[in-house]
Order: structure tokens, then C-alpha cells, then sequence
């Protein structure tokens, strides 16, 4: 351990300090009083008047009510605007579920009508080549292992005219068919947004009839308040 040297304090020497500080400090606070006392402000000197313009005590509390009442009127707006908006949110998501649910139907049902399509073109396909082979074998009396090369014959051939023909009044009754079936799924389909326009349009006007009831009852209400104060002002002689 390293040698070190104590020194006592000097009592006389701090006591000196001490009291010089709280002697200077009192002189400061007496010197914030004094400067507080040399500028405090003097009276106020003013002129009477008098105020509250020219209304007098019953107009300025039936205008006092009148503001109030529109006031309870803006914030009864609001909270509707915010309901009106937030249900036109929702009806505006239904709407659109709606319509990607109604996209993925005509999608499957696309799919549908292109599957069947392809479908009945198969069955069409091998039902014109066994009417055709049924055909050679009924006009020629051939057997059934040269129908094929009966088949593949020129267009000179009695039996290649006929199953053409017969091919073609297939076909084209398969087409009148499809086409048929397109005008009916179109049918529908408008069908279906007409309804939808129409129950649209439906809601649309029950809720602007509510709006509209709502407010002239909040009016009338307001009306009958205020009647009172109307018929009894200061001044009104009967």
C-alpha cells in the first residue's frame, strides 16, 4: 500500500464560504423583489361599455339553441355519410365476389361447352366413318375388309356422295344445335343482369327513401322545437 497524506478540513475557512454564498444569494432575491416592485404594472384604466352587440337575451339563447341543434344535425350527417359509405364498402365487395364467383361459373361452364363440344365432334367423327363404311358395303356388296379402300375412292362414287351429303346434314344440324344452345346461354345471361340492374335499382331507392324519411323526421322534430321560441320572443305583441 502506497503512503498518503490526510488533511483536515479548515472549519474557520468553510464557514466563511458558506456564509458568503447564502449572503450573496439573499442579495439576489432581494434584488428580484426589488425589480419586481419597480415594474409591476399599474391599473388598468379602461372605458365602460357595453357588450354583446345588440341581441338580447332570449335571441341569444334561441340562437345558441339553433346552433346547437344544427350542430347535432351536421354530427347525426356525418355518422350517416360514414354508415352510408361503409354499407356501400360492403355492398361493393359483395359485388365483387360476386362477380369472380360468376367468372369462375362462366369459366367451368366454357370449359363444360368446350369439353362436350369436342365430345359430340368425336362422337360425330367415328359415327360418319361407320355411316360411310355402312354405306359402301350397302351399295357395292363388298365384305367388310374392303370398305376401307372403298372408301378412300374418288368423288365420282355413289356411295362417297352419299355419306358427303349425309355427313353435311349432320354437320350442319350439330350446328344448329351449338347455335341454338349459344342463344339460350346468352339468354340467360342477360337475363340474369337484368335482374340484377333491376334489384340494383330496387335497393338503391329503398335506401334513398329511408335517407329521406329519416331526415324529414330529424326536420320536423327540429321544426316543433323551435316554434316555441319563435312565438314568444321579447317584444311580440299578440
Amino acid at each position: 500500500i502506497n503512503p498518503y497524506v490526510l488533511i483536515t478540513p479548515n472549519k474557520t475557512r468553510r464557514n466563511q464560504l458558506q456564509e458568503s454564498k447564502l449572503s450573496f444569494a439573499k442579495k439576489e432575491l432581494d434584488d428580484l423583489e426589488k425589480w419586481k416592485e419597480e415594474h409591476r404594472p399599474g391599473p388598468i384604466k379602461l372605458v365602460p361599455q357595453r357588450l354583446g352587440g345588440k341581441e338580447s337575451e332570449a335571441q341569444a339563447r334561441q340562437k345558441q339553441q339553433m346552433m346547437l341543434m344544427q350542430s347535432k344535425y351536421q354530427q347525426k350527417r356525418k355518422r350517416e355519410e360514414y354508415v352510408k359509405a361503409k354499407k356501400a364498402a360492403e355492398e361493393a365487395e359483395v359485388l365483387k365476389k360476386k362477380a369472380i364467383q360468376r367468372e369462375k361459373a362462366e369459366r367451368l361452364e366454357v370449359k363444360k361447352r368446350q369439353q362436350e363440344m369436342q365430345r359430340r365432334e368425336m362422337f360425330l367423327e367415328d359415327q360418319y366413318y361407320k355411316t360411310n363404311e355402312l354405306l359402301n358395303r350397302l351399295d357395292l356388296g363388298l365384305p367388310k375388309s374392303d370398305s376401307c379402300q372403298i372408301a378412300n375412292r374418288g368423288p365420282e362414287s355413289t356411295a362417297w356422295t352419299r355419306s358427303h351429303t349425309y355427313k353435311q346434314a349432320l354437320q350442319e344440324d350439330e350446328n344448329r344445335r351449338l347455335e341454338e344452345m349459344k342463344q339460350e346461354q346468352r339468354r340467360k345471361a342477360e337475363l340474369m343482369e337484368f335482374k340484377q340492374k333491376q334489384e340494383e335499382e330496387a335497393r338503391t331507392r329503398a335506401h334513398q327513401n329511408e335517407q329521406r324519411r329519416v331526415n324529414n323526421a330529424f326536420l320536423d322534430r327540429l321544426q316543433n322545437k323551435m316554434q316555441p321560441n319563435s312565438i314568444y320572443q321579447p317584444g311580440y305583441s299578440g
